[in-house]
């Protein structure tokens, strides 16, 4: 078996699918439909949309078999993102690459045929693939490829879309749609794997300031900078977002409290040092509240939010009194 080799762009090709914010998400028809489709349009047990994460695929949508994930080193469609175009197995038993794959190998429902076409970003990494798969080798013709690459390219377009409802215009991270979505999934994992994780309101200090004395284009900038901050300093397990306005989120994905506020100070001291690096007119602080979220007793989103909200508005009151 031939292991698909690594894109030469992959460390931008993961940003680039992270940046979705659709891995880990539910089933939505908008995607079924065209997974739905190329199984009555090509007469084939199997259609996939197919997203390629570090060491596994995860499936947006699958039509015609159960599973969400399945490993990258053994699939299909980590061959098909090296193709600029379809890639089509009309005959696995007869492709040095798989012949001897344990997908082809299997009594139950084996790999005959596959045919994929690369999912690109508009920023043009290939994320994934929409693919088809029979139990039997069959031909492919000129007309079918034509037929498959429209199929991929209205999932490029669900895809797109996705983003868009998902992420803030202005700083390019998650925004509260994508976060409420997103957020409630990791608690979700949290609970069921009983692992820790914490929550903190991210609200930044005297942000009317710059605003009203420098210009809501400089104001603009100061937002783009606190979220430049939070891509170099959060994990990829991380979720943060803006919520609107001046106001942040984070959920530090496994993390008690008190480890939550150490990655806290470290992000503190990283954006005075990044403000001091680019000259800015101004210093960038904020106030903040963390909260834990407890798998035993679990809260939801919106209640964690809440609990957050409150302690950095305390917080930020705190800094008032103090100034006075």
């Amino acid at each position: 078996m031939k292991a698909p080799a690594l894109p030469a762009d992959e460390s931008h090709r993961l940003a680039q699918l992270r940046a979705l914010n659709i891995l880990h998400t539910p089933a939505e028809e908008r995607f079924d439909r065209l997974t739905r489709l190329a199984r009555r349009l090509f007469g084939v047990p199997v259609a996939l949309v197919s997203l390629l994460e570090e060491d596994h695929q995860w499936f947006k949508s699958i039509a015609g078999q159960s599973g969400a994930t399945a490993p990258r080193n053994t699939s299909f469609c980590g061959h098909a993102i090296l193709q600029d175009d379809v890639m089509v197995v009309e005959n696995a038993l007869e492709d040095e690459r798989f012949h001897d794959n344990p997908l082809v190998n299997t009594a139950d429902h084996p790999v005959r045929f596959y045919a994929g076409c690369p999912l690109r970003t508009p920023a043009g990494a290939k994320v994934g693939t929409l693919c088809i798969v029979d139990h039997h080798a069959r031909e492919f013709n000129a007309d079918d490829m034509h037929t498959l690459r429209d199929l991929a390219a209205m999932a490029e377009a669900e895809l797109v879309a996705f983003q868009t409802a998902t992420s803030d215009e202005l700083t390019q991270i998650t925004n509260r749609r994508g976060f409420m979505t997103l957020g409630q999934l990791a608690l979700n994992e949290c609970q069921v794997k009983q692992l820790p994780a914490s929550l903190t309101f991210l609200d930044l200090d005297k942000f009317k300031v710059i605003n009203d004395t420098l210009g809501h284009r400089e104001g603009d900038r100061a937002l783009m900078d606190f979220a430049d901050a939070m891509k170099v300093s959060f994990r990829h397990a991380d979720i943060f977002a803006r919520l609107g306005g001046d106001e942040f989120v984070v959920l530090f994905n496994g993390l008690q409290q008190g480890d939550a506020e150490g990655v806290l100070a470290r992000f503190d001291r990283f954006l005075q040092q990044q403000t001091n690096d680019l000259d800015r007119r101004y210093a960038l602080h904020f106030s903040s509240g963390i909260v834990e979220f407890d798998p035993d007793h679990p809260q939801s989103l919106e209640q964690l939010l809440e609990g957050s909200d409150a302690r950095m508005y305390e917080a930020k009151n705190g800094k008032k009194q103090q100034a006075r």
